[in-house]
């Protein structure tokens, strides 16, 4: 079932807001179970420098395919053969029931890529969570420029 407009399903707002807190460096004292919503990044309380839980949307009309959205700020289509473009995205703010969101690229650099799967874009876009059915959370990483 999709979110709906009717203010009562507010669950992946909820759990961006989570993952937004966790990282503008809050921390959870408790064990959590490895979900979205964890209350801490990597994967136990002391783990250190992890500062994004990357994320990939699913919308309601996507037929079960993740949301892409360009790498960079160019008026481009990601169909377009050549284009660069991403499912992986870091929450940036969550407002009610909208989120800003950074894209992520994949990283190229074969010396980093292992450790650091993501880089850092300039590509920002908002969403209405009304369009969002689900979430996937993808293991918790470092990513420069954030």
């Amino acid at each position: 079932m999709c979110n709906n407009n009717t203010g009562d399903s507010r669950c992946i707002s909820d759990i961006l807001k989570v993952i937004n807190i966790l990282q503008c460096n809050a921390e959870c004292p408790d064990q959590c179970l490895d979900t979205c919503d964890r209350g801490f990044l990597g994967n136990t309380v002391a783990s250190l420098g992890l500062n994004t839980r990357p994320i990939m949307l699913y919308t309601c009309a996507g037929n079960g395919s993740p949301w892409t959205m360009p790498t960079t700020k160019e008026n481009v289509d990601c169909t377009t053969p050549g284009v660069t473009c991403s499912s992986v995205f870091r929450v940036e703010k969550v407002d009610d029931n909208c989120a800003t969101f950074r894209v992520l690229a994949a990283n190229t650099d074969p010396t980093t890529s292992g450790t650091r799967p993501y880089v850092s874009t300039n590509s920002f876009f908002t969403m209405n969570l009304n369009c969002v059915c689900s979430l996937r959370c993808l293991q918790d990483t470092i990513v420069e420029g954030v």
